[in-house]
Protein backbone atom coordinates (compact mmCIF):
# COMPACT_ATOMS: atom_id res chain seq x y z
CA UNK A 1 0.00 0.00 0.00
CA UNK A 2 2.77 2.42 0.91
CA UNK A 3 4.74 1.84 -2.27
CA UNK A 4 1.58 2.14 -4.39
CA UNK A 5 0.93 5.45 -2.64
CA UNK A 6 4.33 6.69 -3.77
CA UNK A 7 6.73 5.86 -0.93
CA UNK A 8 10.15 5.16 -2.46
CA UNK A 9 11.68 4.26 0.94
CA UNK A 10 10.47 1.98 3.74
CA UNK A 11 12.00 1.81 7.22
CA UNK A 12 12.33 -1.29 9.38
CA UNK A 13 14.05 -2.36 12.58
CA UNK A 14 16.11 -5.37 11.55
CA UNK A 15 17.73 -7.07 8.57
CA UNK A 16 15.40 -10.03 8.95
CA UNK A 17 12.36 -7.75 8.79
CA UNK A 18 13.87 -5.98 5.80
CA UNK A 19 14.33 -9.28 3.98
CA UNK A 20 10.68 -10.17 4.65
CA UNK A 21 9.59 -6.80 3.26
CA UNK A 22 11.72 -7.30 0.15
CA UNK A 23 10.19 -10.74 -0.39
CA UNK A 24 6.67 -9.36 0.10
CA UNK A 25 7.28 -6.57 -2.41
CA UNK A 26 8.65 -8.96 -5.00
CA UNK A 27 10.81 -6.21 -6.49
CA UNK A 28 14.09 -4.43 -5.83
CA UNK A 29 13.35 -0.80 -6.72
CA UNK A 30 11.94 0.25 -3.33
CA UNK A 31 14.68 1.21 -0.88
CA UNK A 32 14.56 -0.37 2.58
CA UNK A 33 16.40 1.31 5.46
CA UNK A 34 17.41 -0.92 8.40
CA UNK A 35 17.25 1.64 11.17
CA UNK A 36 18.44 -0.22 14.29
CA UNK A 37 21.93 -1.25 13.28
CA UNK A 38 23.46 -4.56 12.23
CA UNK A 39 25.54 -7.45 13.60
CA UNK A 40 28.12 -9.54 11.71
CA UNK A 41 25.68 -12.34 10.96
CA UNK A 42 23.35 -9.84 9.22
CA UNK A 43 25.71 -8.83 6.43
CA UNK A 44 25.05 -11.65 3.94
CA UNK A 45 21.26 -11.24 4.18
CA UNK A 46 21.53 -7.46 4.02
CA UNK A 47 23.62 -7.50 0.84
CA UNK A 48 21.60 -10.22 -0.92
CA UNK A 49 18.32 -8.32 -0.34
CA UNK A 50 19.70 -4.89 -1.26
CA UNK A 51 18.98 -3.36 2.12
CA UNK A 52 20.45 -0.07 3.32
CA UNK A 53 22.05 -0.19 6.78
CA UNK A 54 22.32 2.53 9.39
CA UNK A 55 25.88 2.68 10.77
CA UNK A 56 27.70 4.62 13.45
CA UNK A 57 30.59 2.43 14.71
CA UNK A 58 33.93 1.27 13.35
CA UNK A 59 32.88 -2.35 13.96
CA UNK A 60 29.92 -1.95 11.62
CA UNK A 61 32.19 -0.54 8.94
CA UNK A 62 34.58 -3.48 9.34
CA UNK A 63 31.74 -6.02 9.01
CA UNK A 64 30.52 -4.40 5.78
CA UNK A 65 33.97 -3.92 4.25
CA UNK A 66 34.36 -5.63 0.90
CA UNK A 67 30.72 -5.24 -0.11
CA UNK A 68 29.23 -2.55 -2.34
CA UNK A 69 26.80 -0.95 0.11
CA UNK A 70 25.15 2.46 0.40
CA UNK A 71 25.01 3.62 4.04
CA UNK A 72 23.09 6.04 6.20
CA UNK A 73 25.21 7.44 9.03
CA UNK A 74 23.38 8.39 12.22
CA UNK A 75 24.64 11.36 14.23
CA UNK A 76 24.12 11.33 18.00
CA UNK A 77 23.05 14.90 18.74
CA UNK A 78 21.71 14.30 22.23
CA UNK A 79 19.87 10.97 22.59
CA UNK A 80 22.88 8.92 23.78
CA UNK A 81 21.34 6.00 21.96
CA UNK A 82 22.40 5.27 18.38
CA UNK A 83 24.76 7.46 16.45
CA UNK A 84 28.31 8.77 16.27
CA UNK A 85 29.16 11.97 18.12
CA UNK A 86 30.22 15.03 16.10
CA UNK A 87 33.87 15.96 16.43
CA UNK A 88 36.69 13.46 16.82
CA UNK A 89 34.48 10.32 16.83
CA UNK A 90 32.88 11.34 13.52
CA UNK A 91 36.29 12.19 12.06
CA UNK A 92 37.52 8.70 12.95
CA UNK A 93 34.49 7.09 11.32
CA UNK A 94 34.93 9.18 8.17
CA UNK A 95 38.63 8.27 8.01
CA UNK A 96 37.72 4.59 8.17
CA UNK A 97 35.10 4.98 5.47
CA UNK A 98 37.65 6.71 3.25
CA UNK A 99 39.67 3.48 3.37
CA UNK A 100 36.66 1.58 2.01
CA UNK A 101 35.38 3.31 -1.15
CA UNK A 102 32.96 0.41 -1.70
CA UNK A 103 30.99 1.78 1.26
CA UNK A 104 29.21 4.98 0.23
CA UNK A 105 27.54 7.49 2.57
CA UNK A 106 24.18 7.97 0.90
CA UNK A 107 22.32 9.51 3.84
CA UNK A 108 22.95 11.32 7.12
CA UNK A 109 20.40 11.72 9.88
CA UNK A 110 19.68 12.29 13.55
CA UNK A 111 16.74 11.84 15.90
CA UNK A 112 15.17 14.44 18.20
CA UNK A 113 14.36 13.65 21.81
CA UNK A 114 11.66 16.33 22.25
CA UNK A 115 10.15 16.96 18.84
CA UNK A 116 6.63 17.15 20.31
CA UNK A 117 7.65 20.20 22.41
CA UNK A 118 7.29 23.48 20.55
CA UNK A 119 10.43 25.61 20.76
CA UNK A 120 12.31 23.05 22.88
CA UNK A 121 15.85 24.22 23.72
CA UNK A 122 16.90 20.57 23.49
CA UNK A 123 15.82 20.47 19.85
CA UNK A 124 17.67 23.70 19.12
CA UNK A 125 20.86 22.25 20.61
CA UNK A 126 20.42 19.06 18.58
CA UNK A 127 19.95 21.08 15.40
CA UNK A 128 23.20 22.95 16.06
CA UNK A 129 25.09 19.69 16.62
CA UNK A 130 23.67 18.17 13.46
CA UNK A 131 24.71 21.19 11.44
CA UNK A 132 28.24 20.88 12.86
CA UNK A 133 28.35 17.20 11.89
CA UNK A 134 27.19 17.99 8.35
CA UNK A 135 29.94 20.59 8.05
CA UNK A 136 32.48 17.91 9.02
CA UNK A 137 31.10 15.56 6.41
CA UNK A 138 31.06 18.24 3.71
CA UNK A 139 34.70 19.15 4.51
CA UNK A 140 35.65 15.61 3.47
CA UNK A 141 34.06 16.13 0.07
CA UNK A 142 31.17 13.81 0.84
CA UNK A 143 27.82 14.72 -0.70
CA UNK A 144 24.98 12.65 0.77
CA UNK A 145 21.83 12.21 -1.28
CA UNK A 146 19.48 12.24 1.71
CA UNK A 147 19.14 14.08 5.03
CA UNK A 148 16.48 13.28 7.62
CA UNK A 149 15.60 14.13 11.20
CA UNK A 150 11.81 14.23 11.44
CA UNK A 151 9.51 11.70 13.06
CA UNK A 152 5.73 12.31 13.12
CA UNK A 153 5.90 14.97 15.83
CA UNK A 154 8.77 16.79 14.14
CA UNK A 155 6.76 16.96 10.93
CA UNK A 156 3.63 18.03 12.83
CA UNK A 157 5.21 20.61 15.14
CA UNK A 158 4.62 24.11 13.70
CA UNK A 159 7.85 25.23 15.37
CA UNK A 160 9.65 22.04 14.38
CA UNK A 161 12.43 21.25 11.94
CA UNK A 162 10.91 20.03 8.64
CA UNK A 163 11.65 23.30 6.85
CA UNK A 164 15.05 23.36 8.50
CA UNK A 165 15.91 19.90 7.14
CA UNK A 166 14.83 20.95 3.66
CA UNK A 167 17.01 24.04 3.98
CA UNK A 168 20.02 21.94 5.03
CA UNK A 169 19.42 19.43 2.27
CA UNK A 170 19.19 22.09 -0.44
CA UNK A 171 22.47 23.55 0.76
CA UNK A 172 24.18 20.18 0.27
CA UNK A 173 22.47 19.22 -2.97
CA UNK A 174 20.52 16.51 -1.12
CA UNK A 175 16.87 15.64 -0.59
CA UNK A 176 14.97 15.72 2.69
CA UNK A 177 13.30 12.59 4.03
CA UNK A 178 10.79 12.21 6.89
CA UNK A 179 10.08 9.22 9.15
CA UNK A 180 6.37 9.44 9.92
CA UNK A 181 5.98 6.26 11.96
CA UNK A 182 3.05 7.00 14.27
CA UNK A 183 1.41 9.12 11.59
CA UNK A 184 1.14 6.05 9.34
CA UNK A 185 -1.19 4.52 11.93
CA UNK A 186 -3.31 7.67 11.88
CA UNK A 187 -2.20 9.03 15.26
CA UNK A 188 -0.09 11.92 16.49
CA UNK A 189 1.03 13.25 19.86
CA UNK A 190 -0.25 16.58 21.24
CA UNK A 191 2.19 19.39 20.62
CA UNK A 192 3.27 20.80 23.96
CA UNK A 193 2.35 23.20 25.43
CA UNK A 194 -0.42 24.15 22.98
CA UNK A 195 -1.81 20.61 22.85
CA UNK A 196 -3.07 21.00 19.27
CA UNK A 197 -1.22 18.91 16.68
CA UNK A 198 -1.65 20.39 13.24
CA UNK A 199 -2.12 17.02 11.53
CA UNK A 200 -4.85 15.68 13.85
CA UNK A 201 -7.85 16.81 11.74
CA UNK A 202 -6.34 15.10 8.69
CA UNK A 203 -5.53 11.75 10.31
CA UNK A 204 -7.75 8.72 10.72
CA UNK A 205 -6.66 5.64 12.71
CA UNK A 206 -6.19 2.80 10.25
CA UNK A 207 -5.46 -0.21 12.47
CA UNK A 208 -8.44 -2.35 13.44
CA UNK A 209 -8.05 -5.36 15.74
CA UNK A 210 -10.98 -7.74 15.89
CA UNK A 211 -11.87 -11.09 17.42
CA UNK A 212 -15.07 -13.11 17.97
CA UNK A 213 -17.12 -14.15 20.97
CA UNK A 214 -16.20 -17.63 22.20
CA UNK A 215 -19.09 -18.18 24.59
CA UNK A 216 -21.79 -16.40 26.59
CA UNK A 217 -22.93 -17.16 30.15
CA UNK A 218 -25.18 -15.83 32.89
CA UNK A 219 -23.91 -14.69 36.28
CA UNK A 220 -25.80 -14.20 39.54
CA UNK A 221 -25.06 -11.82 42.38
CA UNK A 222 -21.87 -12.85 44.14
CA UNK A 223 -20.23 -14.61 41.18
CA UNK A 224 -16.62 -13.61 40.82
CA UNK A 225 -14.74 -13.01 37.60
CA UNK A 226 -11.11 -13.77 36.76
CA UNK A 227 -7.90 -14.26 38.66
CA UNK A 228 -7.93 -13.16 42.31
CA UNK A 229 -11.67 -12.47 42.02
CA UNK A 230 -11.14 -8.75 41.52
CA UNK A 231 -14.66 -8.28 40.11
CA UNK A 232 -17.88 -9.46 41.79
CA UNK A 233 -21.28 -9.42 40.11
CA UNK A 234 -23.68 -7.22 42.07
CA UNK A 235 -26.73 -8.78 40.44
CA UNK A 236 -27.76 -10.88 37.44
CA UNK A 237 -25.38 -10.32 34.51
CA UNK A 238 -24.69 -11.71 31.08
CA UNK A 239 -21.02 -11.93 30.08
CA UNK A 240 -19.12 -12.91 26.94
CA UNK A 241 -15.70 -14.55 26.68
CA UNK A 242 -13.30 -13.40 23.96
CA UNK A 243 -10.04 -15.16 22.96
CA UNK A 244 -7.72 -12.20 23.47
CA UNK A 245 -5.41 -11.40 26.39
CA UNK A 246 -2.13 -9.83 27.39
CA UNK A 247 -0.13 -12.38 25.33
CA UNK A 248 -1.83 -10.87 22.29
CA UNK A 249 -1.10 -7.29 23.33
CA UNK A 250 -4.27 -6.40 25.22
CA UNK A 251 -2.72 -4.55 28.11
CA UNK A 252 -3.37 -6.06 31.55
CA UNK A 253 -3.86 -2.54 32.90
CA UNK A 254 -7.24 -2.46 31.14
CA UNK A 255 -8.50 -4.95 33.75
CA UNK A 256 -11.23 -3.84 36.18
CA UNK A 257 -12.01 -4.31 39.86
CA UNK A 258 -15.07 -3.74 42.02
CA UNK A 259 -13.69 -0.28 42.80
CA UNK A 260 -12.22 0.72 39.45
CA UNK A 261 -13.63 0.38 35.91
CA UNK A 262 -11.33 -0.84 33.17
CA UNK A 263 -11.30 -0.69 29.42
CA UNK A 264 -13.91 -1.87 26.95
CA UNK A 265 -14.44 -3.47 23.56
CA UNK A 266 -17.13 -2.79 20.95
CA UNK A 267 -19.72 -5.51 20.40
CA UNK A 268 -22.75 -5.07 18.11
CA UNK A 269 -22.00 -1.35 18.08
CA UNK A 270 -22.07 -1.02 21.88
CA UNK A 271 -19.42 -0.73 24.56
CA UNK A 272 -18.84 -3.95 26.49
CA UNK A 273 -16.82 -3.30 29.65
CA UNK A 274 -13.90 -5.56 30.56
CA UNK A 275 -14.66 -7.47 33.78
CA UNK A 276 -11.95 -8.59 36.19
CA UNK A 277 -8.36 -9.30 35.25
CA UNK A 278 -7.35 -9.81 31.65
CA UNK A 279 -5.84 -13.28 31.31
CA UNK A 280 -3.04 -14.46 29.04
CA UNK A 281 -5.35 -15.34 26.13
CA UNK A 282 -8.87 -14.73 27.45
CA UNK A 283 -10.95 -11.74 28.57
CA UNK A 284 -14.47 -11.50 30.01
CA UNK A 285 -16.69 -8.57 28.97
CA UNK A 286 -20.08 -7.37 30.17
CA UNK A 287 -22.88 -7.77 27.60
CA UNK A 288 -25.79 -7.44 30.03
CA UNK A 289 -27.26 -4.46 28.20
CA UNK A 290 -26.49 -5.67 24.68
CA UNK A 291 -29.27 -7.72 23.16
CA UNK A 292 -28.62 -10.86 21.12
CA UNK A 293 -24.92 -11.43 21.75
CA UNK A 294 -23.97 -14.96 20.64
CA UNK A 295 -20.84 -17.04 20.00
CA UNK A 296 -19.17 -15.98 16.77
CA UNK A 297 -20.21 -12.33 16.99
CA UNK A 298 -17.51 -9.90 15.90
CA UNK A 299 -15.74 -7.92 18.62
CA UNK A 300 -13.65 -4.80 18.01
CA UNK A 301 -10.72 -4.71 20.45
CA UNK A 302 -9.12 -1.72 18.73
CA UNK A 303 -10.88 0.39 16.13
CA UNK A 304 -13.95 2.65 15.85
CA UNK A 305 -15.22 3.32 19.36
CA UNK A 306 -12.04 2.24 21.15
CA UNK A 307 -8.74 3.58 19.85
CA UNK A 308 -5.11 3.31 20.90
CA UNK A 309 -5.35 6.47 22.98
CA UNK A 310 -8.16 4.87 25.02
CA UNK A 311 -5.98 1.83 25.69
CA UNK A 312 -2.98 4.03 26.49
CA UNK A 313 -4.91 6.10 29.00
CA UNK A 314 -5.75 3.04 31.12
CA UNK A 315 -2.27 1.57 30.70
CA UNK A 316 -0.60 4.89 31.57
CA UNK A 317 1.50 4.75 28.45
CA UNK A 318 1.44 6.16 24.91
CA UNK A 319 -0.32 5.05 21.76
CA UNK A 320 3.05 4.00 20.30
CA UNK A 321 3.42 1.19 22.83
CA UNK A 322 -0.15 -0.01 22.37
CA UNK A 323 0.13 -0.18 18.58
CA UNK A 324 3.55 -1.84 18.60
CA UNK A 325 2.56 -4.31 21.30
CA UNK A 326 -0.14 -6.16 19.34
CA UNK A 327 1.06 -9.67 18.59
CA UNK A 328 1.40 -10.40 14.85
CA UNK A 329 -0.71 -13.53 15.19
CA UNK A 330 -3.58 -11.79 17.00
Amino acid sequence: MLTRAGASWLGCTSVREGAEIRAALGETATRILVMCGILPEDVELLVSHRLTPVVWTSEQIAWLAGHEVALHVEIDTGMSRQGVLPGAPLDALLDMLEEHPELRIEGVFTHFCSSEVAGSPLTITQQERFEAALAQIASCGIEPSWLHAGNTSAVDNPAGPPGWVEWLASGMGAKAMVRTGLGLYGYCLPIEPSGAPQAAPHLKPVMTWKTRVLSVRELVAGDRVGYNATYTAQGPMRVALIPVGYADGLRRELSSTDERPGGWVILLGERAAILGRISMNLTVVDVTGIEGVAPGDEVTVLGPGVDANDHARFARTIAYEVLCGIHPCS
